[in-house]
């Protein structure tokens, strides 16, 4: 046997020197460290394997890494042990010989007490020898190394060789180029002119990628078959499978790999039988593959290895430094996203989500410059506006209502210009159009999205990938079996206890035996788990979502409560200018507010999402992932909108009229002092304190008499940004940063002898290692789709939304892709041919989406008003006289005990009759302030209009997606070409072999007819066994 296929040492007790355990004589002292060893075969040994990206040998690859932790000495320094398995047989041997593994135990001396023993250790050590051999025996090769510059980390390489790849490739059904080249369809005539023109313009902002210049020809792909190779082009069987393509193999092998059969070996004593009795029970109760080998600490993280450093001097030249190059760096902000690239190092479901988030990106742009130009359209006839115009005017003098009870005076409408003029910009004729082209602009961008979708299915050779998914969607996760297990020996327990209390019958011995084999095997094949198991789980995530919906009404009433309250007692202060932007300060706080609030929730919102779908035991992973996300959005979507929701739909609705204001704590009061201060508190009012003048302090939550529409423009905007500047931007950049920090001053306090030699000399495994796993991508489409609905939700409100989102995801984009290049450890690639739930949920706020801005038209702005005054009321065919028909009168008479000002007189004048804005009869009346007709003409018209403007925007988003087909003709045509060119392929791969057989068969006539000719007998028939071929 070679020394150096395997290394390991012995424990302390046993120190007999054996030929394999060449390191227990190196350990005594009779030979040099391996260091020396490997110098004197190497200079670099480091250099040889690339650091870290090659096996010692320097020859073969690392597809992927295993890490664990272990504990060794820490008085002394482990010697370097690197143990390389190329022999499922020396594993197996080791296994029997219950070796610990290598780096376990350091150099003991014959004075030192035996360290105590952990036996979860001792047992996550046999699991890991048992899986690892195991994977041996699956064909993969695996090399392990303990001498890290991280303190009690070791880490497994592991390596696929050919056959392997092979076969794994053709049970996976991938799809590999053959030799097969063909020319795609070109555009002729004037589109190939427009098309060469665009390419020309476009030039610049192309990144400077090969995979990203376009194509002329392509190769036939077909799924990989051994008994097919010759159709593949295995000329470079290096870069034939490539480290994506050879990662996702291994991962599968390490899904379906199992650990069952670990052997634990305690001592005696009561509580190591209680701790043997546990781990056996647990390892009843699941086949560990890696999923459950991390999630049970057997195995710490696992991941594929990048290519290798994306930047520093002498960096040799890979895909990760071509990406952070042209893609993740913000000087090519600019330019497009190699796609292709980002497929071929993430794989196909990252590279549907860059792809998609492009396409948003892009069709940002028109929407964008239309809501530029309704902006500004709205700027530019700001002074044409007359409602605007008649408010501002100071000769109108109309005397308007006190906003709150008793403390509140009257004040002039003229007060108001600047929010009406405001409001003007965003509550114009323009903004219903604007809305009519979002819901356009979403089917269009939904229809362009699946357009471009299946130009990279084709590309991407995922175009039959439907049945491999169904396959992939029913295996089960360990969680899941973790749990039938665990029934199925509830169950048999039970069975078990039943059949003691029964009197014993002679049973046959063998089919005892027969009985007990097959226990095993039919433990788990008709058990699963039922709606009656789940149960528990449904009642506590209904409960759970309730509740913390529930929460979050409850803290957007506590906002509304500070804003009232706020408002009261900036309403008290002595200075004028506090008082006279108390509506600017109140609501620019109460958002800030609601900002922080929203963020934090969030965060929590997500975990406690995670929590709910885990306790419901998903079946699948794609199950898991669906149920994760529908709850996550459901939560985050009510977290986010319903600050929104309030002020656009309820903010305003119900506050009463001047003298019977609605509060909404009527026991409120407030005192004045000899100081001439004001407070308040929760204090019952008393009838019988006459010397105290008492008052409701409590505002009316109403909205800006210009409207609520400006209010819901800058809770909209001030959400969106913060949370796209805070939540997306910032939490992105400093919270992977800070977790680095962390965990580099973790590793620095565990080694911090080694850690210059740490800083100075690192393998790749063990860089990837400091950085941050790859968590999924559902918060990064989680955050874009919640923007999305920014865009479209209350697009009318604020026409400025799709720039803002555009300027924030030029910069997401860049961002994201430098978090995955420099952030994250390398993901496991992993197959898609679309984004999934993601496009039902783009589709369902799409949909909502004119229907909220039907609404916000309708009931939010001024336009339904102004339309039934123009029409029906006035007089000259102008608005003139339209904020007057809007103002109801009242008689400053009828105001109840308590609630007339305290200064009747603050404007300088007594006041008779005041105005406030509300459709009701005046005081002259029969039926004094009762709601009038012109209130029910304006809202027919509103739901009217919100019944019109759906069904249209409706019909017309239905239509768009009906004329836009959903695969462009040229890739049908080329789908089409592909399968002809397939059929011919194999029509000619049998053709051949038909004329090969022929050519035998008539070499051996040839060789049969001298004989024939020399013979009196005639020739055989076809059909006789003398007949070469013939039927015997």
């Amino acid at each position: 046997m070679r020394v150096n296929e395997k290394y390991s040492t012995l424990p302390a007790a046993d120190r007999s020197v054996h030929i394999i355990n060449i390191c227990a004589i190196e350990d005594i002292g009779y030979l040099p460290s391996e260091g020396t060893l490997l110098n004197s075969l190497s200079v670099d040994p480091d250099a040889e394997c690339k650091y870290g990206l090659y096996f010692r040998d320097g020859k073969r690859k690392v597809d992927y890494v295993l890490v664990y932790h272990h504990k060794r000495a820490s008085g002394s320094r482990t010697l370097a042990r690197r143990v390389q398995h190329s022999d499922a047989g020396l594993a197996a041997r080791s296994a029997r010989q219950d070796q610990p593994l290598p780096g376990k135990a350091g150099p003991v001396g014959a004075g030192e007490p035996e360290p105590p023993l952990d036996y979860h250790e001792d047992d996550k050590r046999f699991r890991r020898e048992e899986y690892e051999g195991n994977l041996m025996e699956a064909g993969l090769e695996l090399e392990r190394d303990e001498d890290t510059k991280i303190h009690g980390v070791g880490f497994v390489k592991i390596h696929a060789p050919w056959n392997v790849l092979c076969r794994e490739a053709e049970f996976l059904k991938l799809k590999m180029p053959t030799k097969k080249l063909y020319h795609i369809n070109e555009t002729r005539g004037l589109l190939k002119k427009i098309n060469s023109v665009l390419q020309k313009m476009t030039d610049p902002i192309q990144p400077k990628v090969a995979e990203h210049r376009p194509q002329t020809t392509k190769r036939l792909s077909y799924p990989f078959s051994r008994e097919k190779k010759h159709l593949f082009d295995l000329s470079d069987k290096d870069s034939f499978f490539d480290s994506k393509t050879r990662s996702t193999i291994v991962y599968e092998i390490l899904k379906r790999t199992t650990c069952t059969k670990a052997k634990y070996s305690m001592g005696q004593g009561e509580g190591r039988k209680k701790d043997s009795a546990l781990l056996s029970k647990r390892r009843k109760c699941g086949k560990y593959g890696i999923t459950s080998l991390l999630a049970n600490g057997v195995y710490s993280a696992a991941y594929p290895l990048h290519d290798g450093d994306y930047e520093g001097e002498n960096v040799e030249f890979n895909d990760r430094k071509l990406l952070y190059e042209e893609w993740a760096s913000y000087g090519v902000f600019y330019k497009y996203q190699p796609i292709d690239l980002v497929r071929k190092y993430f794989g196909e479901k990252i590279g549907l989500y860059f792809a998609w988030l492009g396409v948003y990106t892009q069709m940002l742009i028109p929407a964008s410059m239309v809501g530029i130009i309704v902006f500004l359209y709205g700027w530019a006839t700001v002074d044409e506006n007359i409602p605007s115009m008649e408010m501002c005017d100071q000769r109108h003098n109309i005397t308007m209502c006190p906003l709150c009870d008793k403390t509140c005076s009257y004040w002039k409408m003229s007060s108001a210009c600047a929010t009406a003029r405001a409001s003007h910009l965003f509550d114009n004729p323009a903004t219903v159009f604007f809305s009519i082209f979002m819901a356009l602009w979403a089917a269009t961008f939904m229809e362009h999205w699946k357009r471009k979708q299946m130009r990279l299915n084709y590309r991407w050779d995922l175009t039959g990938f439907e049945e491999e998914e169904e396959a992939v969607k029913d295996h089960p996760r360990a969680e899941y079996e973790a749990r039938v297990l665990e029934k199925s020996l509830r169950k048999e327990s039970k069975s078990k206890e039943k059949r003691r209390h029964l009197p014993e019958e002679p049973a046959n011995k063998w089919r005892q035996r027969v009985k007990t084999a097959m226990a095993g095997v039919k433990l788990t094949d008709k058990v699963k788990l039922t709606w009656k198991d789940r149960f528990p789980a449904y009642f506590t995530n209904l409960v759970s979502i309730i509740f913390m919906i529930a929460v979050t009404f409850a803290i957007v009433l506590g906002v509304i409560i500070y804003r009232i309250s706020t408002a009261a007692a900036l309403a008290m202060n002595s200075s004028p200018s506090v008082r006279s932007n108390i509506r600017v300060t109140v609501t620019a706080t109460a958002v800030i507010i609601n900002l922080v609030v929203i963020i934090l929730l969030d965060e929590v919102y997500g975990c406690i999402a995670r929590w709910l779908t885990k306790i419901e035991v998903p079946k699948t992973e794609k199950s898991f992932e669906e149920r994760l996300i529908f709850k996550a959005f459901l939560l985050k979507f009510v977290n986010s909108y319903t600050p929104i929701f309030y002020v656009a739909f309820f903010k305003g609705r119900f506050v009463g009229r001047p003298g019977d204001y609605v509060y909404i704590f009527r026991s409120f009061r407030m005192e004045e002092d000899t100081g001439n201060r004001s407070r308040v508190h929760p204090m019952p009012a008393r009838p019988h304190l006459n010397s105290v003048t008492s008052a409701k302090t409590l505002f009316p939550n109403k909205c800006a008499p210009g409207g609520c529409l400006m209010e819901l423009c800058i809770q909209l905007s001030i959400i969106m940004l913060g949370k796209q500047l805070i939540q997306n931007n910032l939490f992105e950049i400093g919270i992977p940063k800070m977790k680095k920090f962390i965990r580099y001053l973790r590793l620095r306090h565990q080694s911090p002898s080694d850690h210059d030699e740490y800083v100075k000399k690192k393998q790749r495994y063990e860089v990837d290692y400091t950085l941050e796993p790859f968590a999924g991508l559902t918060p990064e489409y989680m955050e874009m789709i919640i923007q999305f609905g920014f865009v479209t939700l209350f697009v009318a409100s604020f026409p400025l939304a799709p720039l803002f989102a555009l300027l924030n995801n030029i910069i997401e984009i860049r961002l994201d892709a430098k978090k995955f290049i420099t952030e994250l450890r390398r993901p496991v690639a992993v197959r898609a041919k679309d984004i999934g739930i993601w496009y039902d949920i783009l589709r369902g706020i799409g949909k909502l989406a004119v229907i909220i801005n039907a609404f916000v038209i309708s009931f939010t702005s001024d336009f339904i008003p102004r339309l039934v005054y123009l029409y029906m009321y006035s007089e000259n065919g102008t608005m003139h006289g339209f904020v007057n028909h809007t103002l109801s009168s009242f008689n400053v008479s009828d105001f109840q005990n308590g609630t007339a000002p305290n200064d009747p007189l603050d404007l300088g004048y007594e006041v008779q009759i005041c105005r406030y804005k509300d459709y009701r009869e005046p005081p002259w009346s029969e039926h004094k302030y009762d709601v009038s007709k012109d209130f029910w003409a304006v809202l027919a018209a509103r739901l009217a209009f919100v019944i019109v403007f759906q069904n249209l925007v409706m019909f017309m988003s239905d239509f768009v997606d009906w004329v836009i087909p959903d695969i462009p003709k040229d890739i049908s045509q080329q789908m089409h070409k592909e399968k002809v060119l397939m059929v011919e392929l194999f029509m000619r791969e049998e053709q051949g072999k038909q004329q090969l057989l022929d050519t035998w068969m008539e070499k051996d006539r040839k060789k049969a007819e001298p004989f024939n000719n020399h013979s009196p007998t005639p020739p055989a028939p076809p059909d006789s066994p003398d007949f070469p071929g013939g039927t015997p």
